[in-house]
Protein backbone atom coordinates (compact mmCIF):
# COMPACT_ATOMS: atom_id res chain seq x y z
CA UNK A 1 0.00 0.00 0.00
CA UNK A 2 1.22 3.48 -0.88
CA UNK A 3 0.12 6.80 0.56
CA UNK A 4 0.62 10.27 -0.88
CA UNK A 5 3.36 10.79 1.71
CA UNK A 6 5.46 8.03 0.16
CA UNK A 7 7.80 8.75 -2.71
CA UNK A 8 7.58 6.36 -5.60
CA UNK A 9 10.00 4.49 -7.83
CA UNK A 10 8.80 4.94 -11.38
CA UNK A 11 10.07 3.41 -14.60
CA UNK A 12 9.38 5.44 -17.75
CA UNK A 13 9.62 4.08 -21.29
CA UNK A 14 9.15 6.28 -24.33
CA UNK A 15 10.62 6.99 -27.73
CA UNK A 16 13.60 9.18 -26.76
CA UNK A 17 13.85 11.14 -30.00
CA UNK A 18 12.24 14.42 -31.05
CA UNK A 19 8.46 14.21 -30.85
CA UNK A 20 5.64 15.15 -28.53
CA UNK A 21 5.40 11.84 -26.69
CA UNK A 22 9.10 11.75 -25.88
CA UNK A 23 9.06 15.39 -24.80
CA UNK A 24 6.13 14.90 -22.43
CA UNK A 25 7.50 11.66 -20.99
CA UNK A 26 10.86 13.28 -20.30
CA UNK A 27 9.41 16.48 -18.87
CA UNK A 28 7.09 14.43 -16.65
CA UNK A 29 10.06 12.45 -15.37
CA UNK A 30 11.91 15.66 -14.53
CA UNK A 31 8.92 17.08 -12.64
CA UNK A 32 8.46 13.80 -10.75
CA UNK A 33 12.12 13.89 -9.76
CA UNK A 34 11.73 17.45 -8.48
CA UNK A 35 8.96 16.16 -6.20
CA UNK A 36 11.35 13.61 -4.73
CA UNK A 37 10.28 10.53 -6.67
CA UNK A 38 12.92 8.20 -8.10
CA UNK A 39 12.67 8.01 -11.88
CA UNK A 40 14.23 5.36 -14.11
CA UNK A 41 14.17 5.92 -17.88
CA UNK A 42 14.28 2.58 -19.71
CA UNK A 43 14.82 3.58 -23.32
CA UNK A 44 16.90 2.83 -26.40
CA UNK A 45 18.93 6.02 -25.96
CA UNK A 46 19.16 9.02 -23.66
CA UNK A 47 15.94 11.09 -23.94
CA UNK A 48 16.98 14.25 -25.78
CA UNK A 49 15.24 16.60 -23.32
CA UNK A 50 17.00 15.10 -20.29
CA UNK A 51 20.06 17.18 -20.95
CA UNK A 52 21.82 17.32 -17.59
CA UNK A 53 22.42 15.36 -14.39
CA UNK A 54 19.55 14.94 -11.95
CA UNK A 55 20.27 13.25 -8.59
CA UNK A 56 17.23 10.96 -8.65
CA UNK A 57 16.88 10.30 -12.37
CA UNK A 58 18.55 7.21 -13.80
CA UNK A 59 18.96 6.05 -17.38
CA UNK A 60 18.97 2.38 -18.37
CA UNK A 61 19.83 1.83 -22.03
CA UNK A 62 18.09 -0.87 -24.01
CA UNK A 63 20.81 -2.35 -26.21
CA UNK A 64 19.55 -4.65 -28.95
CA UNK A 65 22.02 -7.25 -30.17
CA UNK A 66 21.91 -8.67 -33.67
CA UNK A 67 21.53 -12.45 -33.72
CA UNK A 68 21.71 -14.52 -36.88
CA UNK A 69 18.67 -16.52 -35.79
CA UNK A 70 16.51 -13.38 -35.94
CA UNK A 71 15.75 -11.71 -39.26
CA UNK A 72 15.20 -8.41 -37.38
CA UNK A 73 16.72 -7.22 -34.08
CA UNK A 74 14.37 -8.29 -31.22
CA UNK A 75 13.76 -4.81 -29.73
CA UNK A 76 10.45 -5.71 -28.09
CA UNK A 77 11.81 -8.76 -26.27
CA UNK A 78 14.98 -6.94 -25.24
CA UNK A 79 12.96 -4.02 -23.90
CA UNK A 80 10.64 -6.30 -21.90
CA UNK A 81 13.61 -8.10 -20.41
CA UNK A 82 15.32 -4.81 -19.53
CA UNK A 83 12.14 -3.50 -17.90
CA UNK A 84 11.96 -6.62 -15.74
CA UNK A 85 15.64 -6.43 -14.79
CA UNK A 86 15.41 -2.80 -13.73
CA UNK A 87 12.11 -3.28 -11.91
CA UNK A 88 13.42 -6.26 -9.96
CA UNK A 89 16.71 -4.64 -9.02
CA UNK A 90 15.32 -1.19 -8.17
CA UNK A 91 11.99 -2.45 -6.76
CA UNK A 92 9.96 -0.17 -9.01
CA UNK A 93 6.37 0.59 -8.06
CA UNK A 94 5.16 1.61 -11.50
CA UNK A 95 6.05 1.20 -15.16
CA UNK A 96 4.70 4.25 -17.00
CA UNK A 97 4.90 3.59 -20.74
CA UNK A 98 4.15 6.00 -23.55
CA UNK A 99 2.53 4.34 -26.59
CA UNK A 100 0.48 1.17 -26.57
CA UNK A 101 2.62 -0.60 -29.16
CA UNK A 102 5.14 -1.81 -28.46
CA UNK A 103 5.63 -0.34 -24.99
CA UNK A 104 2.43 -1.46 -23.23
CA UNK A 105 2.91 -4.97 -24.60
CA UNK A 106 6.52 -5.01 -23.40
CA UNK A 107 5.44 -3.78 -19.96
CA UNK A 108 2.80 -6.51 -19.69
CA UNK A 109 5.37 -9.16 -20.61
CA UNK A 110 7.85 -7.68 -18.14
CA UNK A 111 5.20 -7.73 -15.40
CA UNK A 112 5.05 -11.51 -15.69
CA UNK A 113 8.79 -11.66 -14.93
CA UNK A 114 8.85 -9.14 -12.08
CA UNK A 115 9.14 -10.65 -8.63
CA UNK A 116 7.01 -8.11 -6.75
CA UNK A 117 3.65 -6.39 -7.45
CA UNK A 118 3.91 -3.59 -9.99
CA UNK A 119 1.39 -1.46 -11.87
CA UNK A 120 1.40 -0.50 -15.56
CA UNK A 121 0.32 2.98 -16.65
CA UNK A 122 -0.06 3.44 -20.41
CA UNK A 123 -0.36 6.89 -21.99
CA UNK A 124 -1.76 7.09 -25.52
CA UNK A 125 -0.31 9.95 -27.54
CA UNK A 126 -1.95 9.57 -30.93
CA UNK A 127 0.04 7.70 -33.55
CA UNK A 128 -0.52 4.40 -31.75
CA UNK A 129 -4.24 4.94 -32.40
CA UNK A 130 -4.63 7.35 -35.33
CA UNK A 131 -2.17 5.45 -37.55
CA UNK A 132 -1.29 2.04 -36.09
CA UNK A 133 -4.82 1.45 -34.81
CA UNK A 134 -6.11 1.29 -38.39
CA UNK A 135 -3.61 -1.46 -39.29
CA UNK A 136 -5.49 -4.72 -39.05
CA UNK A 137 -2.30 -6.61 -38.19
CA UNK A 138 -1.77 -4.43 -35.09
CA UNK A 139 -5.31 -3.51 -34.03
CA UNK A 140 -5.89 -6.47 -31.72
CA UNK A 141 -2.41 -6.11 -30.21
CA UNK A 142 -3.04 -2.45 -29.38
CA UNK A 143 -6.38 -3.32 -27.78
CA UNK A 144 -4.70 -6.08 -25.76
CA UNK A 145 -2.02 -3.68 -24.49
CA UNK A 146 -4.65 -1.17 -23.43
CA UNK A 147 -6.82 -3.73 -21.69
CA UNK A 148 -3.91 -5.31 -19.81
CA UNK A 149 -2.67 -1.98 -18.45
CA UNK A 150 -3.72 -1.07 -14.92
CA UNK A 151 -4.44 2.55 -15.89
CA UNK A 152 -4.72 4.11 -19.34
CA UNK A 153 -4.52 7.83 -20.05
CA UNK A 154 -4.83 9.81 -23.27
CA UNK A 155 -3.77 13.34 -24.06
CA UNK A 156 -7.12 14.66 -25.32
CA UNK A 157 -10.85 13.99 -25.29
CA UNK A 158 -10.68 13.55 -29.05
CA UNK A 159 -8.12 10.77 -28.74
CA UNK A 160 -10.18 9.00 -26.10
CA UNK A 161 -13.23 9.03 -28.38
CA UNK A 162 -11.28 7.76 -31.38
CA UNK A 163 -9.71 4.97 -29.29
CA UNK A 164 -13.06 3.84 -27.91
CA UNK A 165 -14.76 4.00 -31.31
CA UNK A 166 -11.97 2.29 -33.22
CA UNK A 167 -11.05 -0.46 -30.77
CA UNK A 168 -14.38 -0.86 -28.96
CA UNK A 169 -12.68 -0.27 -25.62
CA UNK A 170 -15.01 -0.59 -22.63
CA UNK A 171 -12.52 0.20 -19.86
CA UNK A 172 -12.04 3.81 -18.69
CA UNK A 173 -9.42 6.00 -20.33
CA UNK A 174 -8.43 9.00 -18.24
CA UNK A 175 -7.87 12.34 -19.95
CA UNK A 176 -4.58 13.90 -18.84
CA UNK A 177 -3.56 16.76 -21.10
CA UNK A 178 -0.04 17.46 -22.28
CA UNK A 179 1.61 20.39 -20.55
CA UNK A 180 4.32 23.03 -20.60
CA UNK A 181 6.79 24.02 -17.92
CA UNK A 182 6.07 27.73 -17.50
CA UNK A 183 9.59 28.21 -16.15
CA UNK A 184 10.90 27.33 -19.61
CA UNK A 185 8.18 28.47 -22.01
CA UNK A 186 7.30 32.09 -21.38
CA UNK A 187 7.33 35.39 -23.24
CA UNK A 188 10.82 36.89 -23.26
CA UNK A 189 12.66 39.52 -25.25
CA UNK A 190 15.71 38.75 -27.33
CA UNK A 191 16.47 41.84 -29.35
CA UNK A 192 19.55 40.29 -30.95
CA UNK A 193 17.68 37.19 -32.19
CA UNK A 194 14.67 39.18 -33.35
CA UNK A 195 16.84 41.56 -35.35
CA UNK A 196 18.75 38.67 -36.89
CA UNK A 197 15.55 36.92 -38.01
CA UNK A 198 13.62 40.07 -38.97
CA UNK A 199 16.16 42.80 -39.75
CA UNK A 200 13.53 44.99 -41.43
CA UNK A 201 10.83 44.57 -38.83
CA UNK A 202 9.09 41.69 -40.61
CA UNK A 203 6.35 39.69 -38.91
CA UNK A 204 7.61 36.18 -38.11
CA UNK A 205 5.34 33.25 -39.02
CA UNK A 206 6.49 29.90 -37.63
CA UNK A 207 5.75 26.27 -38.35
CA UNK A 208 7.26 23.40 -36.34
CA UNK A 209 6.80 19.74 -37.24
CA UNK A 210 8.41 16.54 -38.48
CA UNK A 211 7.35 17.52 -42.02
CA UNK A 212 5.36 14.36 -42.65
CA UNK A 213 2.45 14.58 -45.15
CA UNK A 214 -0.04 14.60 -42.27
CA UNK A 215 1.30 18.01 -41.21
CA UNK A 216 0.16 19.57 -44.54
CA UNK A 217 3.24 21.75 -44.80
CA UNK A 218 2.32 22.75 -48.35
CA UNK A 219 -0.74 24.45 -46.81
CA UNK A 220 1.67 26.38 -44.59
CA UNK A 221 3.54 27.62 -47.66
CA UNK A 222 0.32 28.61 -49.44
CA UNK A 223 -1.03 30.42 -46.39
CA UNK A 224 2.25 32.30 -46.07
CA UNK A 225 2.15 33.25 -49.74
CA UNK A 226 -1.18 35.01 -49.17
CA UNK A 227 0.05 36.65 -45.95
CA UNK A 228 3.15 37.99 -47.73
CA UNK A 229 1.04 39.83 -50.32
CA UNK A 230 -0.46 41.97 -47.54
CA UNK A 231 2.21 42.02 -44.83
CA UNK A 232 6.00 42.22 -44.74
CA UNK A 233 6.73 38.80 -43.23
CA UNK A 234 9.19 35.94 -42.92
CA UNK A 235 8.35 32.22 -42.72
CA UNK A 236 10.37 30.35 -40.07
CA UNK A 237 10.44 26.58 -40.57
CA UNK A 238 11.68 24.40 -37.71
CA UNK A 239 12.17 20.66 -38.12
CA UNK A 240 12.97 18.20 -40.89
CA UNK A 241 11.19 15.38 -42.66
CA UNK A 242 10.04 13.92 -45.98
CA UNK A 243 8.02 16.97 -47.09
CA UNK A 244 10.81 19.45 -46.36
CA UNK A 245 12.50 19.37 -49.81
CA UNK A 246 9.11 19.65 -51.49
CA UNK A 247 8.08 22.77 -49.59
CA UNK A 248 11.51 24.36 -50.13
CA UNK A 249 11.18 23.77 -53.87
CA UNK A 250 7.67 25.27 -53.88
CA UNK A 251 8.85 28.38 -52.04
CA UNK A 252 11.71 28.78 -54.54
CA UNK A 253 9.38 28.38 -57.54
CA UNK A 254 7.06 31.06 -56.12
CA UNK A 255 9.89 33.53 -55.41
CA UNK A 256 9.49 33.17 -51.65
CA UNK A 257 12.82 31.52 -50.86
CA UNK A 258 14.34 34.79 -49.64
CA UNK A 259 11.43 35.19 -47.23
CA UNK A 260 11.93 31.76 -45.65
CA UNK A 261 14.24 30.92 -42.75
CA UNK A 262 15.18 27.27 -42.27
CA UNK A 263 16.29 26.48 -38.71
CA UNK A 264 16.27 22.67 -38.94
CA UNK A 265 15.76 20.56 -35.82
CA UNK A 266 15.89 22.46 -32.55
CA UNK A 267 15.86 20.79 -29.14
CA UNK A 268 14.86 23.94 -27.25
CA UNK A 269 12.51 26.28 -29.08
CA UNK A 270 11.45 28.44 -26.12
CA UNK A 271 13.59 31.47 -26.96
CA UNK A 272 12.86 31.18 -30.70
CA UNK A 273 9.10 30.95 -30.14
CA UNK A 274 9.17 34.08 -28.00
CA UNK A 275 10.30 36.08 -31.05
CA UNK A 276 7.52 34.75 -33.30
CA UNK A 277 4.30 36.59 -34.14
CA UNK A 278 2.11 33.70 -35.31
CA UNK A 279 2.16 29.91 -35.57
CA UNK A 280 0.58 27.94 -38.43
CA UNK A 281 -0.45 24.34 -37.73
CA UNK A 282 -2.89 23.17 -40.44
CA UNK A 283 -2.40 19.46 -39.72
CA UNK A 284 -4.60 16.68 -41.00
CA UNK A 285 -4.20 14.84 -37.68
CA UNK A 286 -3.13 16.05 -34.25
CA UNK A 287 -4.05 14.16 -31.09
CA UNK A 288 -3.08 17.24 -29.07
CA UNK A 289 -0.65 19.67 -30.72
CA UNK A 290 2.15 20.23 -28.23
CA UNK A 291 3.97 22.79 -30.39
CA UNK A 292 0.80 24.89 -30.43
CA UNK A 293 0.72 24.88 -26.64
CA UNK A 294 4.41 25.80 -26.43
CA UNK A 295 3.78 28.72 -28.78
CA UNK A 296 0.80 29.88 -26.74
CA UNK A 297 2.87 29.81 -23.55
CA UNK A 298 5.27 32.22 -25.27
CA UNK A 299 2.44 34.59 -26.20
CA UNK A 300 2.11 33.46 -29.83
CA UNK A 301 -1.44 33.03 -31.21
CA UNK A 302 -1.99 29.91 -33.30
CA UNK A 303 -3.93 29.39 -36.51
CA UNK A 304 -4.66 25.70 -36.90
CA UNK A 305 -6.96 23.12 -38.37
CA UNK A 306 -9.75 21.74 -36.21
CA UNK A 307 -8.31 18.23 -36.47
CA UNK A 308 -8.27 15.88 -33.48
CA UNK A 309 -7.42 17.51 -30.17
CA UNK A 310 -6.33 20.88 -31.59
CA UNK A 311 -9.62 22.65 -30.70
CA UNK A 312 -9.07 21.57 -27.08
CA UNK A 313 -5.76 23.44 -27.11
CA UNK A 314 -6.41 26.36 -29.47
CA UNK A 315 -9.76 27.84 -28.48
CA UNK A 316 -11.25 29.45 -31.58
CA UNK A 317 -11.42 33.21 -31.24
CA UNK A 318 -9.63 33.24 -27.88
CA UNK A 319 -6.06 31.94 -28.16
CA UNK A 320 -6.09 31.66 -31.94
CA UNK A 321 -8.34 30.39 -34.71
CA UNK A 322 -9.24 26.92 -35.97
CA UNK A 323 -10.62 26.06 -39.39
CA UNK A 324 -11.54 22.92 -41.35
CA UNK A 325 -8.63 20.91 -42.75
CA UNK A 326 -7.41 22.44 -46.02
CA UNK A 327 -9.12 25.83 -45.52
CA UNK A 328 -6.07 27.72 -46.77
CA UNK A 329 -7.89 30.92 -47.77
CA UNK A 330 -9.75 31.18 -44.47
CA UNK A 331 -6.57 30.61 -42.47
CA UNK A 332 -4.68 33.20 -44.50
CA UNK A 333 -7.45 35.79 -44.12
CA UNK A 334 -7.56 35.23 -40.36
CA UNK A 335 -3.79 35.61 -40.13
CA UNK A 336 -3.81 38.85 -42.11
CA UNK A 337 -6.65 40.30 -40.03
CA UNK A 338 -4.94 39.36 -36.78
CA UNK A 339 -1.54 40.72 -37.75
CA UNK A 340 -3.05 44.02 -38.94
CA UNK A 341 -5.05 44.61 -35.75
CA UNK A 342 -2.73 45.30 -32.76
CA UNK A 343 -5.57 45.38 -30.21
CA UNK A 344 -7.05 42.07 -31.39
CA UNK A 345 -3.58 40.56 -31.54
CA UNK A 346 -2.72 41.58 -27.98
CA UNK A 347 -6.03 40.18 -26.71
CA UNK A 348 -5.39 36.76 -28.26
CA UNK A 349 -1.73 36.73 -27.21
CA UNK A 350 -2.61 37.43 -23.58
CA UNK A 351 -5.34 34.78 -23.58
CA UNK A 352 -2.90 32.27 -25.09
CA UNK A 353 -0.48 32.83 -22.21
CA UNK A 354 -3.30 32.65 -19.66
CA UNK A 355 -4.58 29.31 -20.99
CA UNK A 356 -1.11 27.80 -21.17
CA UNK A 357 -0.27 28.81 -17.61
CA UNK A 358 -3.54 27.66 -16.11
CA UNK A 359 -5.24 24.88 -18.09
CA UNK A 360 -1.98 23.25 -19.19
CA UNK A 361 0.41 24.02 -16.33
CA UNK A 362 3.03 21.31 -15.82
CA UNK A 363 2.80 21.25 -12.04
CA UNK A 364 -0.99 20.90 -12.16
CA UNK A 365 -0.84 18.06 -14.70
CA UNK A 366 1.84 16.44 -12.53
CA UNK A 367 -0.71 16.26 -9.70
CA UNK A 368 -3.12 14.43 -12.02
CA UNK A 369 -0.50 11.79 -12.75
CA UNK A 370 0.52 11.49 -9.10
CA UNK A 371 -3.09 11.02 -8.07
CA UNK A 372 -3.46 8.22 -10.61
CA UNK A 373 -0.23 6.58 -9.41
CA UNK A 374 -1.26 6.58 -5.76
CA UNK A 375 -4.83 5.54 -6.56
CA UNK A 376 -3.82 2.53 -8.65
CA UNK A 377 -1.27 1.43 -6.06
CA UNK A 378 -4.04 1.57 -3.45
CA UNK A 379 -6.51 -0.09 -5.87
CA UNK A 380 -8.69 3.01 -5.80
CA UNK A 381 -8.76 4.06 -9.46
CA UNK A 382 -12.30 4.83 -10.58
CA UNK A 383 -13.23 2.03 -12.95
CA UNK A 384 -16.51 3.56 -14.13
CA UNK A 385 -15.55 7.01 -15.39
CA UNK A 386 -12.96 8.29 -17.85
Amino acid sequence: MKSSENKLKIGITCYPSLGGSGVIATELGKLLAEEGHEVHFITSSMPFRLGKYYPNIFFHEVEVNHYSVFRYPPYDLTLASRMAQVANREKLDILHVHYAVPHAICAYLAKQMIEHPIKIITTLHGTDITVLGYDQTLKDMIKFGIEKSDVVTAVSESLIKETVDLLQISRPIHKVYNFVDKRVYFKRDSKELRERLAPNGEKLIVHISNFRPVKRVMDVAKIFQQISTEINAKLVLIGEGPEFPKVCQWLTEHSLCDDAIYLGKQEDTSVILSQMDLMLLPSEQESFGLVALEAMACGVPVIASNAGGLPEVVVNGQSGYTFPIGAVDEMANAAITLLKDPILYETLAEEAIHMAKNKFCGHEILKDYENLYYSVLNDQVNLTES
